[in-house]
Parts: structure tokens; sequence; C-alpha cells
């Protein structure tokens, strides 16, 4: 995939990196472009920003780009001729393999780097996870002393997911309002799997598949590398807009229908129950399979009731395939999740997911199965934590960034936070330089209708949440001081 068309990808490419590396910042980015050259992201022949217009995109001096720009044509990476502006140099492409494919970036590349690298310096909001829930270790030891032996005795490989922990996944959904049984009932490797085989199964080349917008950004490169086309449904407060999907319904006549009905990510809405069953309703009427992701299912006792998920309101002949996961309500390093399908469709999902991986890690499994009946309990309190640090971050927010807008969502780990006049691309460039690593809205909306928000977690210490703040602020001031480019001097 060529990035250097768009000087915003490429800076989304290299952006993350330039303070990881030492010294000058021109040298620095000529380092990361070289890096890229001859890759998917910038082959032989493939032009590079202007100076500007990068310039911008990266949030520096315009004096930089054109410095790092004459350092690559140097070291005869690039070359410039009048009219046709600066391309990748032919010779830049010896001595990469044939067979060296380099992964492509799309949207969610600024949301997984920082998984990717490790943690640094940089205060990274580009992810909201807690730490395991302390309850794990007991279970865990427990675990090994009471079941691990039987385990061991048994072949390990099970497609559909450990029968045991079928069970408590189907009582689980039975006491939340949708009645279940263990052979509608597919484990997989967290939520992510969960998507990528439904994906699979649903999803052709050219197909379209309707999400709501913004959107979790994973999901652009999982239906982008199957060949899905994605059309966007704006939301309002309720879930999604159903005047306008049954407006995409009939135009695209997609083959999926993508919703996050419980605590939406970004904005954290909660769909009501009513448009839950609008929405059932509108794609068994248009023959549109839903796929439901609910893995963001902690709730505080105290907060708004959560409905049935939205198979529960589908008419019979609707096809509804409902995710869920443990790795958000008690650790993400807990990587198991479930589709809850009909029969028929449970058993195709299980092909595909013995194709995958023969079936998920049966320990974790177990150890899930152990959880699962105390997952509410368990949850609760981490809830009511995420509670009150939402409260601390839009405290924090008044105070040292009163400009920027948002509204407190219901549930979720982050709020969807509007700045005024401001490309969020260009501020995440800002906010980096001062050690914050933020997502931009375009990485969760690529239609342009959500550049100027930024997702801000708040899953993090007090402490954390202070310093990410201050950090922020300082680089609002910056931005809001000098611009973006001007004034920044080449080092």
């Amino acid at each position: 995939m060529d990035r250097s068309g768009d000087p915003s990808a490429l800076a989304d490419l290299i952006g993350n990196r330039l303070s990881t590396r030492s010294g000058g910042l021109y040298r620095r980015l000529a380092d990361e472009i070289a890096a890229l050259i001859g890759s998917a992201e910038l082959p032989v022949g493939a032009r590079l920003p202007a100076e500007r217009r990068l310039a911008d995109s990266l949030a520096i001096s315009r004096s930089t780009v054109v410095a790092a720009y004459d350092e690559l044509r140097a070291r005869g990476l690039v070359e410039s001729r009048r009219g046709s502006g600066t391309t990748v140099a032919r010779a830049a492409g010896r001595g990469r393999s044939r067979s060296d494919k380099q992964m492509p970036a799309g949207y969610g590349e600024s949301l997984f780097h920082r998984i990717t690298v490790g943690p640094g310096e940089v205060i990274s909001l580009t992810y909201a996870v807690d730490p395991g829930l302390p309850e794990l270790s007991a279970e865990l030891i427990e675990l090994a002393s009471d079941e691990l032996p039987a385990l061991l005795g048994d072949v390990g490989y099970h497609p559909r997911g450990l029968p045991v922990l079928r069970e408590r996944i189907a009582e689980h959904f039975t006491e939340g309002g949708l009645p279940t049984s263990p052979d509608e009932i597919v484990v997989t490797t967290g939520a992510h799997q969960g998507i990528a085989l439904a994906t699979q199964m649903y999803l052709r080349n050219g197909a379209a598949v309707a999400i709501e917008q913004p959107s979790w950004p994973g999901c652009f490169d999982l239906f982008g590398a199957a060949g899905g086309r994605v059309v966007g449904v704006p939301l309002d407060d309720a879930g999604i807009r159903p005047d306008l999907l049954e407006a995409a319904l009939a135009e695209h006549q997609p083959a999926m229908l993508f919703v996050m009905p419980t605590f939406h990510n970004p904005t954290g809405r909660l769909m009501s129950a009513n448009r839950r069953r609008q929405v059932a309703e509108l794609a068994a009427r248009h023959g549109v399979v839903v796929v439901e992701d609910n893995a963001y299912s902690a709730w505080d006792p105290a907060g708004p009731e959560i409905p049935p998920p939205l198979a529960a309101y589908a008419p019979d002949d609707a096809e509804v395939l409902t995710i869920g996961s443990v790795s958000k309500a008690v650790w993400g390093g807990l990587r198991i999740g479930w589709i809850r399908a009909s029969r028929p469709l449970a058993e195709r999902l299980a092909r595909h997911k013995a194709l995958a991986d023969l079936g998920s890690p049966v320990i974790d499994q177990a150890l899930t199965a152990r959880l699962l009946p105390r997952l509410t309990e368990l949850t609760s309190a981490r809830a009511r934590l995420a509670t009150v640090r939402k409260k601390l971050m839009g405290e924090l927010l008044t105070e040292r960034l009163p400009d920027w807008e948002w509204s407190s969502p219901v549930g979720g780990s982050a709020l969807w936070v509007r700045l005024p006049d401001t490309d969020a691309r260009v501020f995440a460039q800002v906010a980096l330089r001062h050690g914050v690593e933020v997502v931009a809205g375009q990485a969760m909306d690529p239609s342009g209708a959500h550049d100027d928000y930024l997702r801000v977690p708040f899953a993090y210490s007090e402490q954390v949440l202070d310093d990410a703040v201050t950090r922020l602020s300082r680089a609002w001031q910056e931005l809001r001081r000098h611009g973006p480019g001007p004034g920044v001097p080449v080092v």
C-alpha cells in the first residue's frame, strides 16, 4: 500500500517514532523515512509529500523537512526533479529481498504502535486497559491444584471451546436476558478474533459493511484486508441512527452490519433497548447479518441499566452474532472471548476457528470458566473505579483545557473530545513532543467528519492522568501560541 500520497498518512507512520530516536530532528526524520523507503509504504518511484504539506502534518517547520530531504538525497535514497517533486530513487530498492514484505499500516497503526514497542518515557494514551484483577492469582493457583491434572490428560484441542466454558458463557447470556445454549457458543482468542472470524465468513472482495461513525480503528483494517468497503452511519445519544441506517442498507446493500451497542468505542454511548430492537428489525428486513461487539461490558451498578444484547430483540429469521470477552473486564492478557450465534452459524464459525488455530489455550479457558459466574461481581468494582477516574479526568480537562469539548459517557474507558478549530492529527504530533501519545479522530473515522476529535482514555492512575493532562495542556499552549509549523527551529 503506497502511503506516500497522503502527507497525514506518512506522518502517522513516522511521527510516533521521532521521539524515540536520538540526534537532531531533521536527522531523525530522515532516518524514519529511510527506514520506510523500499517497503510497501514507500516503494521505489513513490513520490514524497511536498515539504510544506509534510511539515504541517508533522507540526514541525518546513526547514526541518527540507533538511531531512537533503539528507536523504545525500544518501542516494531519493531524487528530485523540477516539476516532479521528490521521489524514491530506484537504487533505494536494492538490498531489500523481494520476500521482505512489510505489514501495511492502517487506521489502527497509531493505536497498536505502543503495544508493539512497549512502555517508555512517553505517556501513551493510545489504549485503555487496566491491570489484571487481583482475584486472578488465587483462581490460577486453585486451578493448578484442582484442575490441571485432568486438563493435561485431555487432548487439548477444542475448536468450539472447552465444554465447561461454553456452558458458563451460555448461562451468562441467559442471566443477561438472552436465552442461550452451549452449542450456540464458539470460544475465540479474544473479541478481536471473533470479529475476524465473522469477517472471513461474510465479507467478499468489494462487499460493503455498515458501521457506526466513528468506530473502533481495528475494524477498518480487518474489513479492508478482506476487501470490504466501509459505509459509516452517524450516531445520536441512543446509538446508531435508524433513519440513516435504513438509507445506507437500501443504497449499499451491505453484507454485514458491525455495531458496539454497549459502551460504544470511542464515544462510550449505550444503545437503548428500543434502538436495539429497531436496528435488529431493520437488519432482518434487509437481510443483513449483524455483528455486535459487547467487549466493553463492565458496569457500575449505580449507573444506567444495560439492556440485553441486540440479539435478544431480533426476529426469528435474523442473523445476529454477539461477541463478548473478558479481556477488557478482567485482564487484557487473558485472551478469551466468544461468539454467540444460532447453531448452524456456530458450526460454520467453529470450522473457521479450527482453520485459524485449532482452538484457544485450554488453561486460559479453564481459568475463564472459573471467573464467569462471578464476572458481574468482579467487574463492578472496576467499573466504579472507572467512574471515579472519569470524573477526575473531566475535572482536570475543565481546569487546564477549558476550550476542549466533550460529553461525559455512561460507560467505556475514554472521553471523546473535540478540539476547537484544530486538526487532531497535527495536535497529536505536538503532544508527542511533549511526552504524551494520543489517538486522533481520523483513526476512528476516515471520512473526515471527526478529524477535530481525540480519544482520551481515563483508565490510568490518578498520577498518570494528572501528568498526562499537564503535558496535553503544554502542547495545546504551544500549538495555540506558535501554530503547527512556523517558529520551530531546525535541530
